[in-house]
C-alpha cells in the first residue's frame, strides 16, 4: 500500500492551568501537535502508511521529537532538519482553539522558513497515493502559502489523491493577503475537502446565510452545507467528497454531528451529544484522519461519515492533541449508532 503525505508545520502546545496555577506549579504540560501531524498520527495507529512532512531544526529536542514520531511508525525521511526553532502554541487548559485564548509563538519556526523551489516534491511524493495539507500552513505567510501550492501542483500531476482541511484559524492570515485570493488556487486540485460552513465561506468564499444561526435548524444547516459542498465542487471539478461538521456548546457538553456531500448525494451522522469534554483540541482532526481512513479502505460514504464523526466526538474525551483510540474501538462504537 502507497503512503498517505501529510505536510504541515509540527507544534509544541503548552497549556498552562490558569489563572497563574502553573506559575505556583513551576509545570506546564506539553503535547506534541499540529493539525496535519494529529491527522498523520491517527492513520498510522489505524494501519494506514504514512509519510510526515515537515521541518524542525537540528537541535536536541527536535531529535526528541524526530525519534518520538519514529517511533510510532511513520516515515520521517521527508522531514527537514532546517531553521532554527520549532513552532509553538499556548493554550490554556479547557479553553478552544477557535477562542481568543491561543497564542501563537511560530514566527522563524523551521517550517515558516521553508522557501519555495527548494523541495523536490516529485522525489518526495514518489511512494505516496494520497497528499494531505490544511489551510493552517498557506494562513502562516505567502511563503508557505507558496510552498503548498508547489507541493499541490506536484502531487496533481502524479495523479496523487489530494486532501485539504478547511479550518480557519483567525488569529492567523495577518500577511496582508486574503485567503480567498490563496486558497482557491489551492482547492481546485482537491479530491476530499473537510471543513465546515464557516470556515468554507471565510476561506474559499462559499456562499452562507446570514440568518442560518437564527433557524436554529438542523435542516437548515444541512442544506446550507449542500449549498457549500456544490460551491466547492464547481470549484474543483475532480473534488469526490465534501465534509462539514457541526458542532455546537450546550450548558452541558456538546452536540455534535457531520455531513458528507458526494455525487451520489448527501450522507449525515447520527447525532451526538457529548457530556464530558476532557480536551478539545485535535477533535476536527481526527474526522479528517476517519474520512481518508474510509477512502483508503473504500468504504461507503454513509459509513465514512459515521465512522468521522465517532471518532471525532472520541477525540473529545482524550487529553493532547491527537487521538489514541483504536480502529477498532471505533467501529465497535459505530455499531451502537447503526
Amino acid at each position: 500500500m502507497k503512503k498517505i503525505a501529510c505536510l504541515g508545520e509540527f507544534l509544541l502546545r503548552m497549556s498552562p492551568e490558569m489563572p497563574g496555577t502553573w506559575i505556583h506549579q513551576a509545570s506546564i504540560p506539553v503535547y506534541l501537535g499540529g493539525a496535519e501531524f494529529n491527522v498523520a498520527a491517527a492513520l498510522q495507529n489505524w494501519g494506514n502508511p504514512v509519510k510526515y512532512i515537515s521541518a524542525l531544526p537540528s537541535n536536541s529536542v527536535a531529535d526528541d521529537v524526530l525519534t518520538e514520531i519514529q517511533r510510532m511508525g511513520m516515515d520521517t525521511s521527508a522531514i527537514q532538519r532546517t531553521g532554527e526553532r520549532i513552532g509553538v502554541y499556548i493554550l490554556p487548559q479547557g479553553a478552544d482553539l477557535k477562542n481568543a485564548g491561543v497564542i501563537y509563538d511560530r514566527a522563524g519556526s523551521s517550517f515558516a522558513s521553508l522557501q519555495a523551489g527548494k523541495l523536490l516534491w516529485k522525489e518526495l511524493l514518489k511512494d505516496c497515493a494520497i497528499l494531505h495539507f490544511s489551510a493552517i500552513s498557506p494562513g502562516l505567510s505567502e511563503q508557505t502559502a507558496a510552498v503548498c501550492l508547489e507541493a499541490v501542483e506536484a502531487a496533481a500531476d502524479m495523479g496523487l489523491l489530494i486532501s485539504v482541511d478547511l479550518n480557519y484559524r483567525n488569529k492567523l492570515w495577518k500577511y496582508g493577503i486574503s485567503p480567498v485570493f490563496i486558497m482557491p488556487a489551492l482547492v481546485k486540485h482537491c479530491h476530499i475537502v473537510m471543513g465546515n460552513i464557516w470556515s468554507a465561506h471565510e476561506l474559499v468564499g462559499s456562499p452562507l446565510d446570514e440568518q442560518i444561526h437564527e433557524k436554529k435548524s438542523k435542516s437548515a444547516y444541512l442544506e446550507q452545507a449542500g449549498i457549500t459542498a456544490a460551491y466547492i465542487r464547481k470549484m474543483a471539478p475532480d473534488c469526490k467528497w465534501v465534509a462539514n461538521t457541526f458542532r455546537f456548546d450546550q450548558p452541558e457538553g456538546i452536540h455534535y454531528y457531520a455531513s458528507l456531500d458526494t455525487e451520489s448525494g448527501q450522507y449525515v451522522s447520527p447525532d451526538f451529544n457529548a457530556s464530558i469534554i476532557v480536551d478539545r483540541v485535535g477533535s476536527g482532526d481526527c474526522f479528517m484522519a476517519g474520512l481518508l481512513h474510509g477512502w483508503n479502505h473504500a468504504e461507503n460514504p454513509d459509513k465514512v461519515v459515521k465512522l468521522a464523526a465517532v471518532a471525532a466526538v472520541g477525540k473529545l474525551q482524550e487529553k493532547g492533541d491527537f487521538t489514541k483510540q483504536s480502529i477498532e474501538s471505533i467501529y465497535k462504537k459505530m455499531q451502537a449508532h447503526v
